[in-house]
């Protein structure tokens, strides 16, 4: 198998929760929850990559490991470039998965769904999705959906992510869940590329790849993991917390 490499990203300065990486979930800040659980998924070294020596503190004192990573990155993509170049210069890991500083609750066993595509050798990128069961969900622009052909029922092969209503017609409509496994070339060559029209009349990222031939598969799972972007949102995540 592949060797792997985890990379949690996780900035202090969030507009709608400012210093959020640290903020406390049953006595241990969100950024050490995020790294325990993608620990558990077993993939391989975990990493946090951030800009903040407040945030390598709180990680080195939990145990785990933090790198350094330059405050101006237009991108996520560009900060976790930055940090496999510098935790692994040997170039012992091939695949690299970002799994997002501000998951405190996701389950590990997506984190190894997303990791799982690139067993396919066509897959330049592996990604994941839930089916949108919430009626608000489908007109926020906030929500973005993925547009995939199925290649199984727990598989989509994506043509397109939007933050409008799509596809039409009857069926599922699919919520992106922005966690990402890449092959390193593969990364190497989205750094590389500029901004894409559709990525930039979009704004996402994703859409770099595929105006540039490189292919994103998907894995359906059963929801999306909470993201932590408000404080009802921290508070939520404090009594999942709490109850597990």
């Amino acid at each position: 198998m592949t060797a792997s490499i985890v990379l949690v990203p996780a900035r202090m300065s969030a507009s709608r929760l400012p210093g959020k990486p640290l903020a406390d979930i049953g006595g241990t800040p969100m950024i050490v929850h995020v790294l325990r659980r993608a620990e558990a998924a077993g993939l391989g070294p975990v990493v946090v990559a951030t800009d903040s020596p407040e945030i390598v503190a709180a990680v080195e004192a939990a145990g785990g490991r933090a790198v350094m990573t330059r405050a101006d990155h237009p991108t996520g993509s560009d900060r976790i470039q930055e940090a496999v170049d510098l935790v692994d210069p040997e170039r012992r890991y091939q695949r690299i998965v970002n799994v997002q500083g501000d998951l405190p609750t996701i389950e590990p066993g997506i984190v190894r769904a997303a990791a799982d595509l690139l067993d396919d050798p066509a897959v330049d990128i592996g990604t994941l999705a839930a089916v949108i069961s919430r009626q608000e969900e489908i007109t926020n622009p906030n929500v973005v959906k993925v547009i995939g052909t199925p290649l199984s029922e727990k598989r989509l092969r994506a043509l397109y992510f939007t933050r409008a209503t799509a596809p039409t017609g009857e069926g599922p409509l699919y919520h992106h869940i922005g966690l990402y496994a890449y092959r390193r070339a593969a990364l190497e060559r989205f750094v590389s590329l500029p901004p894409a029209p559709l990525e930039k009349r979009e704004r996402l990222e994703q859409l770099r790849a595929l105006e540039n031939g490189m292919r994103i598969d998907v894995a359906v799972v059963d929801a999306v993991p909470l993201g932590v972007d408000t404080p009802a949102d921290l508070e939520r995540a404090r009594a999942l917390i709490a109850k597990a």
